[in-house]
């Protein structure tokens, strides 16, 4: 059953169709559902929330047929059984057949989404909050029509989002893009016919990295910066003050904060 929230985004009921290892650490897990044919994206960071059930569940525990009343519905849900949220980007999406992909970094320790993706099985069920109208409010990466130096930095969780803006950018765009990976091994090969040069880092090493960092000749450049969010300040500071950027030619986006799960951040808004 799938019921419409606040337009333009609905919960989608959606099952695993398969999972796929891209590296040591990280699963790609598709999904299928009669719900997509309702699912429309045009953004390259399509942000969405997902759901996902306790262990011995066989679906998430959420009153989607609550409608707005959904939230204060899950809330007042026991710990262990109100469904995990969690938000995610859109890897991909495809028709016929209609399927979408959220990749999942796996943490030593597991946390509760890297644990369900690494055990997620083909048939396992979860609910997805997302776009029913292609341009929505939670796509971020809005560069400039007048754009001639793309600049992109992201933590692992924002690593599909970035992927996916390298693979639409079109060839001679100039782009320069920072990963910070707290791993090596978590490097991937990223496809782009964009004029990209693409930069892996340490954790913790991003800010001296900007700073020594020579950018090529730009007047109109945009920067898309997305992790942790107290990561964020630092690092826009670093575009607008350092750099001379207008700020409104940086977007910033906070994935996640250092100490907090994703309720306690949500219900700090």
């Amino acid at each position: 059953m799938s019921t419409a929230v606040t337009a333009p985004f609905r919960f989608f009921s959606l099952h695993v169709v398969r999972t796929r290892r891209l590296g040591p650490s990280l699963v790609r897990v598709s999904l299928a559902g009669e719900d997509l044919r309702h699912f429309f994206s045009d953004g390259y960071d399509q942000s969405l929330s997902l759901f996902l059930p306790h262990p011995g569940q066989d679906a998430p525990a959420l009153p989607v047929e609550l409608g707005e009343g959904w939230w204060q519905g899950w809330r007042e849900l026991p710990d262990d059984v109100r469904a995990v949220m969690r938000s995610y980007t859109l890897r991909e999406l495809r028709r016929d057949p209609d399927e979408v992909d959220i990749d999942f970094v796996l943490h030593t320790p597991a946390g509760p989404a890297s644990a369900w993706a690494d055990r997620a099985r083909a048939g396992d069920r979860v609910f997805l909050l997302g776009p029913a109208v292609a341009d929505n409010r939670a796509i971020r990466f809005r560069p400039p029509q007048d754009t001639d130096l793309v600049l992109l930095w992201g933590d692992e969780t924002a690593l599909p989002a970035i992927a996916s803006i390298l693979e639409a950018l079109p060839a001679g765009q100039r782009v320069r893009a920072w990963l910070e990976v707290r791993d090596p091994h978590h490097a991937q090969e990223l496809v782009t016919a964009a004029d990209a040069e693409i930069t892996w880092l340490a954790d913790g090493a991003s800010l001296d990295a900007l700073r020594g960092a020579e950018l090529p000749p730009t007047e109109r450049p945009y920067a898309w910066i997305a992790g942790e969010s107290g990561s964020m300040k630092a690092l826009r500071r670093h575009f607008v003050r350092e750099r001379g950027i207008d700020r409104r030619r940086v977007t910033f986006v906070g994935y996640w904060r250092r100490g907090m799960t994703e309720e306690e951040l949500r219900a700090s808004e």
